[in-house]
């Protein structure tokens, strides 16, 4: 018979302001406490398993003993993911929506991703040559905006570009905002769902004919499980869970550009590196710095693991943040070393700052590729295709903010294409 383990549990009849006030620390620091990798505590209103580090991610997605449908909440949902999204899906449902998904996401998109990223690079660093100054995080946002919708064939006219990005914007700072913000956010799905359904209706009746590669036009056109289209509304979220993805990318941006001004030696191994080499920096960046902080999921039945007895139904929620600093699984996490990449096993659970698992059918994130693209990328003109000035500003961050970014957002000036 299997031993039976305790799980420490966290005082108090609710917790949820916790995670609001420590953020991305929040199971982190109570691992610690506890000297456990898993804990019980109470969270809006009901009993939840926080869990932490590689055997904790094989765990949670495990389809045979967690799901998504009813895991993330709704205020989540309203904002970040949209309501009947891939991501709230199970099973063989799940999987023929993730394959839609991948289905856009060949080696040849991937590189035309890079290219669409480039040319989007070149032209923003010859509008900023005319502007004393510009913010990193801002700029970065419209860049991808463009990329974004070029890449998923969405069709976007200059006049629409800072009104686009500011729904996208809204989406994704809307996370775990209480009060204005999070209405924001809301309003901007709102607006963004109505004005991608107007383009898949568009696509359906032929007054539009995207390319056939892209999102827009596979998304469109993909049927359901019964051989069913899809309706409008979940189309429009779906390829919203491509744009949106997509811009959120100006937040590891804005971290790339922090950790190309403060880490100098690094960024000198940059002015000659090699594909390899560009990947680690990608891939320190996405470790190191603070994403996307957990993932939800909901036990589909009664087992024990480890010695741990998990109920049906019992809300659990693995810390990507902690994982990805896990003292167990990176020797030194606190420090900035991008070459430990050479040596990193390749694990889908143990680095996991979009998920983990597999790509094809799990729930790890779909863009993934598309991010390390579009980074690599950025890192060149960061690092190599254009030179400025970098003044005086608060560049720390707050890991009770949630997506957290520098204070500043990355100011610099005088910025001058250098290829």
């Amino acid at each position: 018979m299997e031993q039976k383990n305790f799980i420490p549990k966290e005082d108090g009849l609710d917790n949820s302001l916790s995670v609001l006030r420590e953020g991305y620390l929040y199971i982190t620091n109570r691992a610690i406490g506890f000297q456990s990798d898993i804990f019980e505590t109470r969270l809006l209103g009901e009993r939840a398993i926080c869990i932490r580090g590689e055997e904790a991610a094989k765990l949670i997605y495990d389809s045979e003993k967690f799901k998504r449908n009813g895991a993330a909440p709704k205020r989540v949902l309203k904002t970040l993911f949209g309501e009947d999204g891939v991501q709230t899906l199970d099973g063989e449902a799940h999987r023929h929506r993730k394959a839609m998904f991948m289905s856009v996401m060949s080696g040849e998109a991937l590189q035309s991703m890079r290219d669409i990223t480039r040319k989007q690079w070149e032209l923003a660093v010859r509008r900023w040559e005319h502007k004393e100054e510009i913010t990193i995080y801002e700029e970065a946002k419209e860049l991808l905006c463009r990329t974004a919708c070029e890449w998923a064939g969405v069709p976007l006219a200059e006049e629409e570009v800072k009104e686009k990005t500011e729904w996208l914007g809204s989406m994704i700072e809307a996370t775990a905002a209480l009060g204005f913000k999070h209405i924001k956010g809301r309003n901007a799905r709102s607006k963004i769902e109505k004005w991608v359904q107007e383009l898949v209706e568009s696509v359906r009746t032929g007054a539009m004919e995207p390319p056939e590669n892209t999102a827009l036009y596979s998304f469109s056109w993909h049927r359901d499980l019964n051989g069913e289209l899809l309706d409008k509304k979940i189309v429009a979220v779906e390829i919203i869970n491509i744009l949106r993805p997509i811009v959120a990318v100006s937040i590891y941006i804005c971290f790339t550009a922090l950790a190309v001004i403060q880490q100098p030696e690094e960024r000198l191994k940059l002015q000659s590196a090699d594909e390899q080499q560009l990947k680690n920096f990608v891939q320190e960046v996405r470790r190191f710095y603070p994403f996307f902080p957990f993932v939800p999921a909901r036990a589909v039945k009664d087992f024990t693991w480890n010695g741990y007895q998990f109920n049906e139904g019992v809300l659990t929620i693995l810390d990507l943040y902690g994982t990805n600093h896990h003292p167990d699984l990176w020797e030194q996490p606190e420090l900035f070393r991008p070459d430990r990449f050479n040596d990193w096993n390749g694990s889908p659970f143990n680095f996991i700052p979009q998920g983990g698992g597999d790509h094809d059918t799990g729930h790890r994130c779909a863009g993934e590729w598309i991010t390390l693209e579009i980074m690599k990328e950025s890192i060149d003109f960061l690092a190599n295709k254009m030179s400025y000035q970098v003044p005086v500003q608060d560049v720390s961050f707050s890991f009770h903010d949630m997506p957290s970014l520098p204070h500043s957002h990355i100011v610099i000036r005088n910025v001058r294409a250098l290829v």
